[in-house]
């Protein structure tokens, strides 16, 4: 099985573009392979943009595993978990910076302390 690396994003840039502040609402999303290189980028097509379900579930149909994020609410936290996503936090502004920082492990897996302040019951 291949792992792929998700991000949100603001565009098409690859890993030059913003990471999304909001994971759910972005524009998009950015695939990349273990090493950093840009494997696709996508539309955000989930029910939060008027399509058709949820973001998690459209990056694991997408063949997503990991997802870097500056941040997401509980139940996408635990939505990611069930479809066997593993979920990483961090703030910073580009692709390529989230990404540098989750391979030179200065990024923690998130857990129920990570989720959106915004976004806790």
């Amino acid at each position: 099985m291949i792992t792929l690396i998700v991000v949100p994003t603001n565009g098409k840039k690859g890993l030059e573009d913003e990471v999304a502040q909001h994971f759910g609402r972005c524009n998009t999303y950015t695939f990349l392979d273990l090493n950093g290189n840009l494997i696709k980028i996508i539309n955000n097509t989930s029910e939060h943009m008027g399509g058709k379900g949820l973001p998690p579930e459209l990056m694991k149909k997408n063949g997503a595993t990991i997802l870097l994020c500056k941040s997401l609410g509980p139940r996408a936290l635990d939505l990611c978990k069930n479809l066997g996503i593993d979920v990483f936090v961090y703030e910073t502004k580009t692709v390529k910076e989230i990404f540098d920082a989750w391979s030179n492990n200065k990024i923690k897996k998130a857990n129920k302390n990570d989720v959106c302040e915004s976004h806790k019951d």
